[in-house]
């Protein structure tokens, strides 16, 4: 096993503009696409736009496939806080009858500081496990997923219980509609919380790599990850309720047809971006990036059956679900992340296979159903055509080409701006077809201010990607490993 580092002179001189200001707009622009698809999958989009960005900016001169692995990593992780529920959180904080309610605002930014800081802490600390420089193996990384599910269900058990609406009986600490709040609602339709399963399994990884495998990385990144949430989830948020709070003047201009809920989701997403991005690149020199020994690797048949277990899984609990557990137990985040994570962390092929087709096939899947089944805005062949068939072609080309004969030395900064152009523009254009093509030249609806704030995020990405310097050093040369 060789660790390549990107550390010492090759990384104290790369400013932090690029990282920061770059996975702020990735995360601006995924955050905000991902209101169209809904929590765990629609979150790895953010999920994996910011993290290609970190790459692409700090991780040149390493291989494609370690730097893919801390991608993927960071990519599935995003997905976890989506268990998570925060609309009545939110409307602590904007609803008519809480309007001039301080007490039920600041509750509500509280629990939204709450559910945002482990979400983003997820994806912060998987990212920082894949960049630190420690070997997790396949059969570790399950038991360790394994383990963290069973705090989840002991945070549940301690801090989101008891759970009873019919007898009123809620836990001490909730965050979503109660009698107390809407006293004059015969029924304010109480939601199940899981915020305190969430951060249990937080704490479990966190302390397991920090004390256990003594991972320097990975729980400094969680850290910066926890910031991001606590403060892009209330900062979005106080957007949005400042125009519920004052909305007797805000009727002319461009302010009655702002989707403000989408710009909460947009601000969250720059904030988090830009916290991860500087949370990496201030702890820059702690990149250690991990190339297996081709022993260590999973065959290629475990690779391709938990491909096939994972996507029909996934499949059915998204789209179709003829058994009902299923739909329960593999829309829990955590849960979901446990194969892709496994194979992750053993697979030469996942890396690939995670940031690309895994990520990409439930979104694909939701804007054929939105555009195809729900609206009729395309015919239903049409719309397989082009939301499904060609994007997916499209990311299973990706994943041969950058994984063709399995080259370890194929280098990061080539991978990463190919995968980031590839990512940002599919995810782009899906959610313009999901906007009905808000184009800023026709009359304009609640979705081109959003849409015009998007282009700008994809333009400079595409800068990004292809600004970036081709004349970096060889990973195979002396200075890049040891």
């Amino acid at each position: 096993m060789n660790t390549s580092e990107i550390a010492g002179k090759q990384s104290t001189g790369i400013p932090w503009w690029p990282t920061v200001v770059c996975a702020s707009l990735a995360g601006g622009m995924g955050w905000g696409i991902r209101g169209q698809y809904g929590h765990e999958t629609g979150a790895m989009i953010a999920g994996v736009l910011v993290c290609l960005v970190i790459a692409l900016t700090l991780c040149r001169n390493a291989r494609a496939l370690d730097v893919a692995r801390a991608v993927a990593l960071g990519t599935i992780a995003m997905g976890f806080g989506g268990t998570e529920t925060y609309g009545q959180t939110v409307g602590l904080t904007q609803n008519p009858e809480l309007i001039g309610n301080w007490s039920a605002f600041t509750w509500g930014m509280i629990g939204l500081a709450i559910k945002g800081s482990v979400w983003i802490g997820f994806c912060g600390l998987f990212l920082g496990m894949g960049l630190g420089g420690t070997r997790y193996t396949a059969i570790e990384m399950l038991v360790a997923m394994l383990l963290s599910l069973a705090a989840y269900w002991a945070g549940v058990w301690l801090l989101n219980s008891p759970f009873d609406p019919e007898s009123k009986r809620l836990p001490a600490l909730y965050f979503s509609a109660t009698w107390d709040w809407y006293p004059n609602k015969a029924d304010p339709e109480p939601r199940y919380e899981a915020w305190g399963g969430i951060w249990f399994a937080f704490l479990f990884v966190m302390f397991y790599t920090r004390v256990l495998r003594k991972d320097g990385m990975g729980w400094r990144l969680g850290l910066w990850g926890v910031l991001g949430g606590a403060l892009g989830f209330p900062l979005g948020q106080c957007i949005q309720a400042y125009h519920a709070w004052n909305a007797e003047s805000m009727k002319e201009g461009i302010w009655p047809i702002l989707n403000y809920w989408n710009f909460m989701e947009t601000t969250f997403g720059l904030v988090m971006g830009a916290m991860l991005g500087f949370g990496t690149w201030l702890h820059r020199n702690r990149i250690r990036l991990i190339e297996y020994d081709r022993d260590e690797w999973m065959t290629l048949p475990w690779e391709w059956t938990l491909l096939i277990v994972h996507c029909a899984l996934l499949v059915l609990s998204e789209f179709w679900i003829p058994i009902e557990l299923i739909g329960t137990v593999y829309d829990l985040g955590l849960v979901m992340g446990v194969i892709p994570l496994m194979a992750i962390a053993g697979g030469r092929l996942w890396p690939y296979f995670a940031i690309f087709p895994v990520t990409l096939m439930p979104i694909a899947g939701k804007t054929l159903r939105n555009l195809g089944y729900e609206e009729g805005a395309i015919s239903i062949v049409s719309g397989w055509l082009l939301y499904v068939i060609v994007p997916m072609a499209l990311a299973i080309v990706a994943v041969a080409w950058y994984g063709r004969a399995f080259n370890r030395n194929r280098n990061a900064s080539e991978f990463a701006r190919g995968a980031l152009l590839f990512c940002a523009w599919v995810y782009f254009l899906l959610n313009y077809a999901f906007f009905r093509f808000p184009w800023p030249w026709e009359k304009w609806t609640g979705r081109t201010p959003n849409a015009i704030v998007f282009m700008f995020c994809i333009a400079a990405l595409t800068w990004l990607a292809l600004s970036a310097r081709r004349a970096y050093r060889s990973p195979q040369s002396p200075a890049g490993s040891v």
